[in-house]
């Protein structure tokens, strides 16, 4: 799949169309993809587009599936953003979202292909997408419950397969460097996949599966937000101490190393919302606050689910130093009921957490000039009072 590509939505695997939408936002990185609401899909399939889903009032609750639904690519640079376009579907009963975020410097490997040179994570996270789509897509059913374990193995190997193909058809000649931290063909993945307990019910199973440090979050109105999977990374520190540490990530899909697809499950209630990102979406924010608030604060000022996803992509692209991805679903409320469930969420991270913390960056900031400008001047007088002393220092040199 090509950066202009979009995600699909809820189509068929056999017949996918785009759909797109003309938000995107002001300045670098480009939006190589964003895609909110979905395709039509075959009446019989499961993974239904949400306008066939009785539509409730506005800004009400809705004991329907997912009604909110968008996803971007954020690539620094046009057409080799090395994220690949996420994965966002969902019908009455299922649910699923995925992120896969190339790994720019152990890939860093440049292939020949049909479409040009590209670099190992460029190839691994568009191939390990496509992959992961087709075989979620024939597990889940709302038939009956998913094997999360089970599902963790079948993505391992069909990636792991897949991946080690597709080096072979490359016919790279292999390299004299040896490093621990090179990998042929590396991305991470990030993926939660949900099914409803009962037809029309507000309760859900999530089953997250993932490798590597692209995280899945769930946005509850009551709790905010809440970090899903963990990182796969050398040390282990907690969400705002891997903000200033970057560590190694220790696991990751590959073809010449073994990896893990790790898994776990948890129960959710609607309403909530259903976030996958890569680390250009959260990697580069003050703090893990700061990222919640980025993505509830778009909510708030925004009239619809694309104006909501244009006012994210813009927030994260005016801080990021990487390409960014994200794929959102939204549970139990159209984009109105989202904007008044989270409401009070919103106002008291700015009340306890933000507007401090942004304070006290300000006045860091501003004591940080004044420092400057006293340094400055200081160095200033001290070549003037040299200047002055210098001749009868060096009167005999």
């Amino acid at each position: 799949m090509s950066d202009s590509e979009q995600a699909q939505g809820a189509e068929s695997v056999e017949t996918a169309t785009p759909a797109t939408d003309s938000a995107s936002p002001p300045g670098p990185p480009s939006a190589d993809m964003v895609s909110d609401g979905l395709v039509d899909a075959p009446a019989s399939s499961a993974w239904e587009p949400a306008a066939e889903q009785p539509a409730p009032p506005a800004g009400r609750l809705s004991a329907a599936g997912p009604r909110v639904s968008f996803g971007f690519n954020l690539g620094k640079i046009a057409g080799q953003g090395e994220d690949s376009d996420p994965i966002v579907r969902h019908g009455r009963e299922l649910g699923l979202v995925a992120v896969f975020d190339g790994m720019g410097g152990a890939g860093g490997t440049v292939y020949e292909t049909a479409d040009g040179p590209r670099t190992g994570a460029y190839l691994a996270s568009r191939l390990a997408r496509d992959v992961v789509e087709q075989r979620m897509v024939a597990l889940l059913d709302p038939e009956w419950n998913l094997d999360g374990a089970a599902a963790a193995q079948d993505l391992q190997q069909s990636v792991r397969s897949a991946l080690r193909a597709r080096l072979e058809e490359l016919k790279a000649p292999a390299s004299g460097l040896r490093s621990r931290l090179l990998r042929a063909l590396p991305t991470t993945m990030a993926l939660a996949a949900l099914q409803r307990h009962e037809p029309g019910g507000d309760r859900w199973t999530c089953h997250l599966l993932w490798a590597g440090d692209s995280r899945v979050y769930v946005f509850r109105p009551g709790s905010g937000a809440q970090q899903l999977t963990v990182d796969d990374i050398r040390d282990r520190g907690d969400a705002m101490a891997n903000l200033r540490e970057d560590s190694v990530v220790s696991n990751a899909m590959s073809a010449d190393t073994d990896f893990v697809v790790h898994h776990r499950q948890v129960e959710l209630a609607a309403p909530f919302l259903m976030v996958a990102a890569t680390d250009g979406c959260f990697g580069y924010v003050p703090s893990p606050m700061h990222f919640e608030h980025l993505v509830l604060a778009a909510l708030r000022d925004t009239r619809d689910t694309g104006g909501w996803s244009a006012a994210i992509q813009a927030a994260v692209s005016a801080v990021t130093g990487d390409d960014a991805a994200m794929a959102t679903l939204g549970v139990g409320a159209d984009h109105d009921g989202f904007r008044k469930l989270f409401a009070r969420r919103t106002a008291e991270l700015e009340q306890r957490w933000i507007t401090p913390l942004d304070d006290l960056d300000t006045e860091l900031r501003e004591q940080e000039r004044k420092l400057e400008d006293l340094r400055t001047a200081r160095r200033q007088r001290q070549a003037q009072l040299w200047a002055a002393y210098k001749p009868g220092y060096e009167e005999y040199l």
